[in-house]
């Protein structure tokens, strides 16, 4: 064999590029780690899924998932596709009687409640002309209510109405009290557009109903 085809590069001390079967197996092993590592970069990169309570920062703000699953309700979807909560689904009301004022024609035909001033409307779903609140969201709900009778004599009963449904009932009956209340709460299972107001079943408010509330709030979207 010509002695110059015989080594002509060395590399750590092995014989690379001749013909001797030693140099063979080296050159060998010198093309296989060449080829891995042309594989490895061609292999995409392994993304690993964060779990359904995780924090998810998009775009410099952190979404917390809710539900794997949940319901379009009060929900927010966004460009991955993922469904959160808004943190803007606060839902709260409170209004109250300032005046004593007499019942009007329109609250002696249908016996509503009404109330004249509003302290606290989170979502401005409490509509002071009606003076209902109409459910944004499928969820439970809390209400309470606190119906003052002033210079009356008779018994009344307010009942707070679902869906022109009564839900509860509270009393106020003692003649020798100047002003009494009939006060009750309850949490309610409400679905989208249930509608909520107060309704006096039994009596009248002649006289006036000065200081009477009506509150209620979200306790949480379902």
């Amino acid at each position: 064999m010509d002695p110059a085809m015989v080594g002509a590069i060395e590399r750590d001390g092995a014989v690379l590029g001749h013909w001797r079967p030693e140099g063979r197996w080296s050159l060998v092993l010198v093309v296989k780690l060449a080829l891995s590592v042309v594989l490895m970069s061609l292999v995409p990169p392994i993304v690993t899924a964060q779990n359904d309570t995780e924090p998810i920062v998009l775009e410099g703000k952190c979404l917390v998932v809710c539900d794997s699953n949940p319901s379009s309700d009060g929900a927010v979807t966004s460009s991955l596709g993922i469904s959160v909560r808004s943190g803007s689904a606060k839902v709260a009301f409170s209004a109250v009687r300032s005046t004593n004022h007499e019942p009007s024609d329109m609250s002696n035909r249908t016996n509503t409640i009404y109330f004249d001033q509003v302290l606290v409307n989170v979502g401005s779903h409490f509509d002071l002309a009606s003076s209902a609140f109409l459910a944004p969201r499928k969820g439970i709900y809390s209400f309470s209510f606190h119906v003052v009778k002033v210079y009356n004599r008779q018994t009344i009963q307010v009942s707070l109405m679902q869906n022109n449904y009564p839900v509860i009932s509270a009393f106020a009956g003692d003649q020798d009290v100047t002003r009494e209340a009939a006060s009750n709460g309850v949490l309610l299972h409400m679905e989208r557009a249930d509608k909520v107001h107060l309704k006096l079943e039994r009596g009248n408010l002649m006289g006036g109903w000065q200081y009477s509330t009506f509150s209620g709030f979200l306790v949480f979207p379902l």
